[in-house]
């Protein structure tokens, strides 16, 4: 397949694929815990299912980078929707119209994304101490997110909001699933439309924070953008999943942020130490399995301290 058959196919099955997540995914209703589990499984089989049709198309390479691509950009997807839960509550948006929130939060995702993919390898060819910066910034993420997710996603201090609130007044209440809404002749943005306009604003964010990691990865501009496109998709049923999976996962913030403080390690000694595909992929792998299993570790040692002291107080009361 050339160049142009591979943007042609993956543009396609987007479009299918978000079609299908819009109208067969709880639509118009709230989903069940079950329902997220089954979709989200669906979701990764069907992601790596695709980086196998790379792997038989065009080699093990560009396979291996775009499952590493898939990897972190999956991971970085989580804080999204942290903030996403915390713009729906603030908003107070009804869960019948959230399906359309996360369904254009996507799709901007997915054009921001590509436009810092497109101007970050542009970069990266032209001026070649950009690995540096984006190595460095990689290192900072890290340390945000130990700070925790929630720094900055307060809507009163979100720019892109602050526009939107001068430039139109906004309504009292919800009306259907409209954008804008006409009181004395007068247009109003309903508090959707504003509630979009701080997810755009996340977008922008997220695109300028999780791009560097991917570029870590790979300069190919398609392994890049495949990558955050299988990783975008299915975003919906990962919502649901994200509260049972912080407290399965208790150290999920600082397993991401040691992947990325190690990818960002990884540009600033690329020039010394060359990091290959399988070498990348292996070490994002292990962190979190490390992750996973110090997790299971610690959620073992608090069910017997617990379990300890009940029996404790029960030998004493008796």
């Amino acid at each position: 397949m050339n160049a142009a058959e591979h943007w042609i196919g993956l543009i396609v099955a987007l479009l299918v694929f978000l079609w299908v997540d819009l109208h067969f995914f709880a639509r118009g209703r709230e989903p069940s815990f079950r329902e997220g589990v089954v979709w989200s499984l669906g979701w990764l089989v069907l992601s790596l299912l695709a980086g196998l049709l790379l792997l038989a198309t065009d080699g093990s390479e560009r396979a291996v980078e775009y499952t590493t691509v898939y990897l972190i950009e999956r991971s970085l997807s989580l804080d999204n929707l942290f903030v996403f839960i915390l713009l729906f509550a603030y908003f107070s948006v009804p869960v019948e119209l959230r399906a359309r929130l996360l369904f254009f939060g996507i799709v901007f995702a997915l054009i921001l994304r590509g436009l810092a993919i497109t101007g970050g390898i542009a970069l990266i060819e032209q001026f070649h101490f950009t690995i540096y910066i984006l190595g460095i910034l990689l290192i900072v993420l890290a340390y945000r997110i130990l700070q925790g997710v929630e720094e900055g996603a307060d809507p009163d201090k979100n720019f892109v909001v602050k526009v939107v609130r001068k430039v139109f007044p906004v309504t009292d209440g919800y009306f259907g699933n409209a954008w804008f809404h006409r009181i004395d002749h007068k247009l109003h943005a309903t508090p959707l439309f504003v509630c979009l306009a701080a997810i755009v604003a996340a977008d922008i964010a997220f695109a300028i924070d999780s791009i560097p990691a991917a570029l870590a990865i790979s300069d190919d501009t398609f392994v890049v953008w495949m990558g955050n496109v299988f990783a975008l998709l299915g975003l919906r049923a990962l919502f649901v999943l994200v509260e049972g999976l912080i407290k399965r996962f208790r150290y999920l913030d600082q397993t991401i942020a040691i992947v990325l403080a190690l990818v960002g390690v990884k540009l600033l000694i690329e020039d010394l130490v060359h990091i290959g595909p399988v070498g990348s992929l292996a070490i994002v792998l292990g962190a979190f399995a490390v992750g996973i299993a110090a997790s299971e570790i610690a959620d073992r040692r608090e069910a017997h301290s617990s379990s300890s002291t009940a029996s404790g107080s029960g030998s004493t009361s008796s």
